[in-house]
Order: structure tokens, then sequence, then C-alpha cells
């Protein structure tokens, strides 16, 4: 068993408890979220969709190479959970968020689960996709504007290996924008890009680091945040620890994980993003 959680949903900004029971029992992968809290007022209600392909993401991860992708690997997972509850969500319910931010969460509690049940698995990556949005009012020629993008971050360690940094892992599957696109298409300068060096947990396998993405609004604009673990650091496992948590920061000042802000000309975002957890004890 293992719980974990999400850190707030844009309109509360308490940690929302996510709870799994793992078992095998009769040659079926049993995930079970009895007691997982009830629907959020935001937007990172999950429907059991999502959910189900979490719990499916974990066991495919963790299956030899050997065996195949097909229609038996699904029905050998069985997925309760209390409908209305945050990872079974009913109309009318905000799920937004639950594909992006809610379904990771719900990887990395099973993740948890098995390794507290004597499991070989890896440590926790960032979990987050780092969702970023800008948008405002260009010229007449140019008219109204908007950008989005995802920041990749640190992979947790697993037995064996370092965490991979400065990437995506999981439920994002984004690509990086290149910056001289970035800088050409929209009133925006990159001040900052590169690795969060030391952000990854120690251990006997180190986890990734994460990135630092620092923009400069060069015109008034309005920028949304969606994104976890500013709060929470991915955990390490087998003794390794916890990879640093992320930072959302306007010109220096911290804002909150999902928050919707007005820039100015010349005022900086950066985004600090987690850490991958580490794995063992000591050395490698």
């Amino acid at each position: 068993a293992a719980t974990d959680f999400l850190e707030g949903d844009g309109v509360i900004d308490d940690d929302l408890e996510i709870r799994v029971q793992v078992e095998i029992r009769d040659g079926i992968f049993h995930a079970d979220f009895t007691g997982t809290r009830d629907a959020a007022p935001g937007n990172v209600n999950c429907p059991i969709a999502v959910t189900r392909s979490a719990v499916l993401f974990v066991v495919r991860t963790l299956l030899p190479d050997d065996v195949p992708m097909n229609g038996g690997v699904p029905r050998a997972i069985d997925v309760t959970a209390p409908p209305g509850c945050l990872v079974n969500a009913r109309p009318p319910s905000a799920v937004a968020a639950g594909n992006v931010e809610t379904s990771q969460r719900i990887a990395d509690t099973v993740f948890r689960a098995l390794a507290n049940g004597g499991c070989i698995v890896p440590a926790q990556g960032q979990g987050t996709m780092n969702n970023v949005t800008f948008g405002g009012i260009g010229s007449r020629e140019s008219g109204a504007w908007t950008y989005y993008e995802t920041i990749g971050g640190g992979q947790g360690a697993s037995r064996g290996a370092n965490g991979p940094s400065g990437v995506h892992v999981g439920m994002s599957n984004t690509l990086n924008t290149p910056i001289e696109v970035l800088e050409l298409e929209h009133p925006l300068r990159m001040r900052t890009y590169a690795l969060r060096r030391g952000s990854g947990g120690a251990g006997q396998w180190t986890g990734g680091d994460g990135v630092v993405r620092e923009f400069e609004a060069l015109a008034p604009m309005e920028t949304t945040l969606l994104t976890e673990r500013r709060r929470h650091g991915p955990a390490g496992t087998s003794g390794g620890t916890d990879g640093k948590p992320g930072a959302n920061l306007l010109n220096g000042k911290g804002l909150g994980s999902k928050t919707t802000v007005r820039l100015a000309a010349g005022d900086v975002l950066r985004i600090e993003t987690p850490g991958g957890g580490g794995w063992g004890k000591g050395e490698p």
C-alpha cells in the first residue's frame, strides 16, 4: 500500500491524497484506490480511463522486454476506484489536469506501493509536465497570440543506472521547443535554459537533474502555470534520497504550483523543474 499527494488544484492549496493498495492474486494485478479523497473543486480530477492507463504504464515498464504489448496485458489488470473520487471522476468534475498531472501521481503511487512491498522499482521522477502557457494581444497585423509548452525534468534512478536529466517520462510525451523559434514567433526572450545541477537525489545511483528555464516578457501578457512537485520532491527508493522539489518564481518571488498571473514588459518568469529520486545507499 502507499499514499502520495497532489499539491492543491488551483482552487484549494491543501495536499490531495491518493491511496492505493496493490496485490497480485490469481494471475491478476489488482490496484485498489479505495481511500483516495473525493473529487476536488479544481481541474485535477482524473477519469477512470486515465487511471487505468497509468496503472497499465506501471505494469508495462516492469514486464520483461520479450512480453509483447497486446490485449492480454490490460486483461491481467484490475483497477478499483470509488465512483466520484479523485481518480474516478464523474460529471461535472473538471478533468483538464487529470491527464497531464494526476496521471503521473497515480503512477508514482503505484510504484511506491510496489516498493513498499519489496519489489525493485525505479525511484520517482519529476512527476509533472510543468505546463506553461503565455498569451497576449499583439499588433493589428499579428492579432492575439498564445504559446504553450511543457518542460522536462529529472527522472528517478533505477538499480544499475543513474536517472536521465532534462527529460519527460511516462504520460508527457512532448518535444522541446527550440529557443530560436520561440523568440522569433512571440514577444519572449529566453534568459536561461540549463540543467539544474545537483537537483537529483543522491544514492548508489543518482537521480537525474531538472531543468531551469527563464522567460523574459517583452510585452504585457498573461501566463498560466499547471505544475506539481513544488512542495514534495520525488521520492528516492531503496535508501536513495529524494530529488529537489521544483520552483516557480516571478521576479525572484515564489508562485504557487497552479496559478495565472499578468506579466509586464521586463518581468522574468523562472521555472525550476524537480530532480529525480536517488536509488540505493552509498556509492555505485
